[in-house]
């Protein structure tokens, strides 16, 4: 025992029908287990002072590396010409999606004259695309699991446009609804573009890449005001609705380009086209791929349910869908209390009578190029959010990013509860959307991060899918309840931002710097690994395998 100078190295290697041949290579002490593809085959080696022996180790160690991952093979060729051209497609995805959402705020006042709707039938046009959304995303998150990111990401961005452009045809309200629902359900989908973004990424780029898409949907949603700007007057809202279409139209026209994620590729055993895709991103980047064989993870079940809640991701299942549920409860909140409060006048008005007083369902008021101005002064409010977000998220952690965004958020609604002037109520919402919507982002950066490759795309689809419940929700909030009482409106707002904050700092898992999981089995191996080198030095320990 007196030899043994450190502790045992215990690494994990995936255990994936290996060839005659192959699987003797292992030193030390093995534990081989061989029942199925999805177990880990652990070695455990220890170093000696005899100098043969550490020669020997270290020379049958070198056969046993001639191995890379994705992750490996992704950090060797770095951040080139392939990531920005993917980011711009992906970015494309964002803004036709921005618009499609954006729309919505310019075409109710519109359809609520030219059509004589009540103000139900005006916020039910919003409500079928929020339906939409939610009863969607868990569905196109199962597709992207099974069948692949491109796949997903692609049919929903053509169903988005197919009915997005169907839609500025409808000849009744009973069809606008129908359709901008079926519009809502293929927008569902969006968010995989992030899930399919996120894979191709070095590890030190994704959280500032990531986030810089996050720019293309402030960029879709100013973009949206500034048409509106342009052909409401002259042409109407039917131009409106086939013009904010063109946007998915271009990704769609490119998306023969897309290649299907490696990470997928090699999840589902098709390790041969990961490798095509892999030398492919090399080559426009001007790189070479690393040496070696690539590790194969061959799973056949993927995009189950049940595994959003196992023993490892069930705290964070919970928790994310909590913080994307106060993110589009806040998000949207805050852009309907704008219109809201500034119809009102300024806040003294308001808090004084502590509740606005209703005003006729029938009455009517097209938005003027002012409406319109303003709008757009407030949706600019989302780029500086996302710059202060975008270096924070980096140094501070993507946990402590998003606990900062609501606090933040919650301490610009506080002054609201007082008297304040038209100009201190537009800064104040204008600093309140800029942290929620940067918050936003964050969340975006860290969800893919945190599920592994076989459940990232349900989870990012059901946590979506959470969201739009929240974004349900608060049109009831930020117009019913507010004409009650403005204190109980602005104090819901700020106690779910505020939980929310406490829920961030809750999550169990940092992402920061730490490579994107292929398997919940990973993220098993990485904490027995740790718990393993706070052992005592010796040559045999007990390896829980669950």
């Amino acid at each position: 025992m007196d030899s043994w100078t450190r502790s045992a190295k215990v690494t994990y290697r995936r255990w994936s029908n290996p060839e005659p041949g192959d699987g003797g290579e292992f030193v030390g002490q093995t534990d081989e287990d061989q029942a199925t593809d999805n177990e880990i085959c652990t070695i455990a080696s220890a170093k000696v002072h005899s100098g043969g022996r550490e020669s020997a180790t270290n020379s049958e160690n070198n056969k046993t590396t001639e191995t890379f991952t994705v992750d490996d093979a992704l950090e060797a060729i770095g951040f080139g010409v392939f990531q920005w051209k993917i980011s711009l497609l992906t970015g494309l995805a964002w803004v036709g999606d921005a618009m499609e959402m954006m729309i919505l705020s310019i075409l109710g006042p519109q359809l609520h004259c030219e059509w004589r709707l009540p103000s139900y039938q005006v916020a039910l046009i919003t409500s079928v695309v929020f339906i939409g959304m939610g009863l969607s995303s868990p569905a196109w998150g199962n597709v992207a699991d099974k069948y692949g990111r491109r796949v997903g990401l692609t049919v929903c961005m053509c169903w988005t446009l197919y009915y997005g452009i169907l839609s500025a045809f409808s000849p009744a309200y009973g069809w606008l609804l129908f359709l901008r629902g079926l519009v809502g359900f293929g927008i569902g989908g969006a968010p995989q573009s992030v899930t399919l973004y996120s894979e191709f990424l070095p590890v030190k780029a994704r959280g500032i890449c990531i986030m810089l898409i996050a720019a293309f949907w402030a960029i879709g949603a100013v973009f949206e005001v500034l048409l509106a700007l342009w052909v409401m007057p002259t042409l109407g809202w039917r131009w409106l609705l086939g013009l904010s279409a063109i946007p998915i139209g271009i990704f769609v026209s490119f998306c023969f380009w897309l290649p299907e994620s490696p990470r997928f590729d090699v999840l589902s055993g098709r390790r041969e086209k990961a490798i095509a895709t892999l030398t492919r991103i090399a080559r426009e980047n001007g790189k070479e791929m690393p040496r070696g064989t690539l590790v194969e993870y061959k799973q056949s079940e993927r995009g189950q349910f049940k595994d959003l809640f196992s023993h490892q991701y069930w705290k964070t299942t919970l928790l994310l869908w909590f913080i994307w549920f106060s993110n589009a409860f806040s998000y949207y909140g805050i852009v309907l209390l704008t219109t809201e409060l500034f119809q009102a006048g300024d806040s003294c008005g308001v808090t004084q009578g502590a509740k606005i007083e209703p005003r006729c369902s029938l009455e009517c008021k097209y938005l003027t190029s002012a409406d319109y101005k303003d709008l757009l002064w407030t949706t600019l409010a989302e780029f500086p959010g996302l710059l202060v977000i975008l270096f924070a998220v980096d140094y501070l952690g993507r946990k402590k990013s998003m606990a900062i965004c609501f606090f933040m958020f919650s301490l610009f609604m506080l002054p609201l509860f007082a008297c304040t002037g038209r100009i201190a109520l537009t800064v104040l919402i204008f600093i309140s959307r800029a942290f929620i919507s940067g918050g936003y982002q964050v969340v975006f950066v860290y969800t893919p991060e945190v599920f592994p490759t076989e459940i990232r795309a349900l989870g990012m689809g059901t946590s979506s899918a959470v969201a739009r419940i929240g974004a349900l929700i608060t049109p009831f909030v930020a117009q019913v309840m507010l004409r009650k009482s403005v204190y109980l409106t602005l104090s819901v707002y700020c106690g779910c931002s505020l939980l929310a904050g406490i829920a961030s700092l809750l999550l169990p898992i940092e992402t920061l710097g730490r490579g994107l999981q292929e398997s919940g089995i990973d993220q098993e191996a990485v904490g027995q690994t740790t718990d393993i080198t706070h052992q005592s030095n010796g040559t045999t320990h007990n390896i829980d395998q669950r």
